[in-house]
């Protein structure tokens, strides 16, 4: 009777190895998962509206304005600026931040940049490649994000929501 229940012990055993290599090599060999920035959005890229927000480059359809040449930012509701402008650091010429006008796409109170192992606490991204507002330091530049110090940061991730636009210029 021992004979039969080591059986069906290494039995149970093989079944179960089988499976959880059938399962590593599943995620080991699957695809590999993109930060959902990195993936295309079609709704990436989106058109400025209405009229010039006074003090600022940007339209009254803009959520969040950027000004890239005054290294300014701006949150605005309706056409007036409910915050701002506020210092911010944009990339260099190496890894420029892109113009244009965006949507935000996501958000996560604490991120750490896969390409560049940075912390990025209190991130908005907007544009493909990681491109986001986030906690940083200002005195260097961004890999093409727009740099914001804390309390900043924390302001634009409250006051942000996926969908709103943002405009850099």
């Amino acid at each position: 009777m021992r004979a039969r229940g080591r059986g069906r012990t290494a039995g149970l055993l093989a079944v179960g190895v089988a499976l959880t290599g059938a399962l590593t090599a599943g995620l080991v060999a699957g695809p590999a998962l993109a930060e959902p920035s990195e993936q295309p959005d079609p709704t990436d890229r989106q058109v400025a509206t209405g009229e010039l927000v006074p003090g600022t480059p940007c339209t009254s359809s803009a959520r969040a304005c950027v000004d890239l040449e005054s290294r300014s930012t701006w949150l605005v509701d309706a056409g007036q600026v409910v915050a701002g402008p506020v210092a911010m650091r944009p990339g260099d010429p190496e890894a420029p931040t892109p113009t244009g006008t965006f949507a935000v796409q996501w958000k996560a109170e604490e991120w750490t940049s896969r390409e560049r192992l940075t912390q990025m606490p209190w991130s908005v991204f907007f544009a493909q490649g990681g491109i986001a507002f986030h906690q940083g330091d200002l005195s260097t530049p961004s890999a093409g994000c727009v740099k914001l110090a804390e309390a900043d940061a924390r302001q634009w991730f409250g006051y942000l929501q996926v969908g709103d636009q943002v405009q850099i210029h």
